[in-house]
């Protein structure tokens, strides 16, 4: 997520003017050693490899920075930082749990060897909606975590609340699957302060890759799980006194839960739902003497003479820089599902649709997918993804789009604005821009007035040091008659958040 046009501020920053995160950046490989630098400026090299193998410029303004920051957001994705000391603490792969709980086991009076209920020996402790990233070992993608930590104290002592988020937190700055993730953590919480039992539940979710998202012209409205693209998974892992059979402390912990409206009953984790949860896999097609089988394409060169095999070389450069095996199973395909996902920010044929659009045969069919009011003709919800420039992860989610037509009650196909839509995104972009460029490309046809929003969730808002889950942006373009009439600018605007709230 960015600015409409970056480069017109890099003077600036150089100068030391200009915004905070950015000026960090220029100097943060300051704390590191020389190995660490050596591993990031391998990262930056392999980006701009990538970049060139899409046909762009790593020069160009905008994607100038956009190898350092990848860089960054890989290391801080799978090592873990410290708030206050960028590179100094390195959590993820090289940090001991049993280095984050000593220190941090208390006696509690009261609590006896045994197991009971709260108030006697062994009450239960519950830690709810610990908000996580970790970046999916198949794709290289972020996904976002909700994490619900329980245990039964044993042997007079309790641990500090707070360490039962960094032990997950630990655990999440690697290269992850949800199924091991719960069971890492569970498994290193019984390990370092000796509970009677751990419960460890996670709610996970995953973006869709793009020709997975709803964009049927013929359907009804998706649903609100589907406009955000999401894929989700519940899993779950226990031990002790907590993993028996039937035991009454794991219903205790899925009580506990329901009182902040968490609902998980027995039986919704399901192990095989985790194992196939990342949409990469769809592109897998088989595993042949240990390495993924590609596609024909993976000799193609591009104009820049970078062929797909030498971008998927810099993937597993990249996994190799991050401490990771490359040969391991799990990442054996990875490579190639990230320069999949890369793939589908090449530009489309856009003069093609266009063209579709200046001849596009209106129709005076208003369903589901329009609104007519008056002269404003609405199309809400057309769903898309989107690559950020700046940090090489996808933002998703809808367009809306409004334009006044002189032929009052006629409206342009729903599919050929997707196709409008569609062709913007499918290249590395920034909300701004999308939004500008959408309007015009209508604007030209309908010369009287355009109004486009665009509502999106950034991954980089996710997985980079803010961290910031379930955040949403939008953006508003209006031209022609939009511009100036306020009441038909706010009679669209109504259009949407009404919708928005009869879809809950």
């Amino acid at each position: 997520m960015g600015a409409l046009d970056a480069g017109c501020f890099e003077e600036e920053l150089e100068n030391g003017v200009g915004l905070e995160e950015d000026v960090a950046e220029i100097g943060w490989e300051s704390g590191m050693t020389d190995s660490e630098s050596e591993s990031a400026r391998a990262i930056e090299d392999a980006v701009r490899v990538l970049l060139q193998g899409l046909g762009e410029d790593p020069e160009r303004e905008g994607l100038r920075r956009t190898p350092h920051r990848v860089a960054k957001a890989f290391r801080e994705g799978t090592r873990g930082l410290s708030l206050f000391s960028l590179f100094y603490f390195v959590l993820g792969y090289k940090q001991r749990v049993k280095d984050i709980v000593q220190g941090a086991l208390f006696p509690e009076a009261g609590l006896e060897t045994g197991t009971g209920h709260a108030g006697g020996s062994g009450g239960l402790v519950v830690v709810r909606n610990i908000n996580l990233f970790s970046y999916c070992e198949s794709c290289l993608l972020p996904f976002s975590i909700q994490c619900h930590v329980g245990y039964v104290p044993s042997g007079r002592r309790v641990v500090g609340l707070s360490k039962l988020s960094r032990v997950a937190d630990v655990f999440s700055k690697r290269l992850q699957d949800p199924q091991r993730l719960a069971n890492e953590i569970c498994s290193a919480l019984h390990n370092s302060i000796k509970p009677a039992g751990v419960a460890v539940a996670l709610h996970c979710w995953h973006i869709q890759f793009p020709e997975a998202l709803p964009c049927n012209s013929n359907s009804t409205y998706p649903s609100k799980l589907d406009m955000q693209g999401w894929i989700q998974v519940l899993v779950s892992s226990s031990s002790g006194v907590l993993k028996e059979e039937k035991s009454s402390l794991w219903d205790d912990f899925l009580a506990l839960l329901k009182l902040k409206s968490i609902n998980i009953e027995r039986g919704d984790t399901n192990l095989s739902s985790a194992s196939s949860w990342c949409p990469s896999r769809v592109l897998e097609t088989s595993l042949c003497n240990g390495h993924c089988a590609r596609s024909p394409k993976n000799g193609k060169t591009s104009k820049t003479g970078v062929t797909h095999a030498s971008m998927m070389a810099s993937v597993t450069s990249i996994l190799h820089s991050l401490g990771e095996d490359p040969s391991r199973k799990e990442l054996v395909c990875t490579p190639h599902h990230y320069v999949q996902w890369l793939l589908n920010s090449r530009s489309s044929n856009l003069d093609l649709r266009l063209n579709g659009l200046s001849k596009a045969n209106s129709c005076n069919v208003v369903d589901g997918n329009f609104t007519c009011l008056n002269e404003i003709q609405s199309v809400l919800n057309i769903p898309f993804c989107s690559q950020c420039e700046h940090h090489l992860l996808p933002f998703h989610g809808v367009v809306h789009i409004g334009y006044l037509d002189k032929q009052e009650g006629k409206c342009i196909e729903r599919s050929v604005l997707q196709s409008v839509v569609h062709s913007f995104a499918c290249k590395l972009q920034v909300q701004e821009r999308l939004t500008r460029q959408i309007a015009e490309a209508v604007y030209s046809i309908f010369n009287i007035g355009v109004i486009v929003v665009v509502e999106a969730h950034h991954l980089c808002m996710i997985s980079r040091g803010i961290e910031k889950v379930g955040s949403n942006t939008a953006t508003i373009a209006v031209l022609g008659q939009f511009s100036t009439d306020a009441k038909a600018k706010g009679l669209f605007l109504q259009t949407i958040a009404d919708n928005n709230a009869s879809e809950g």
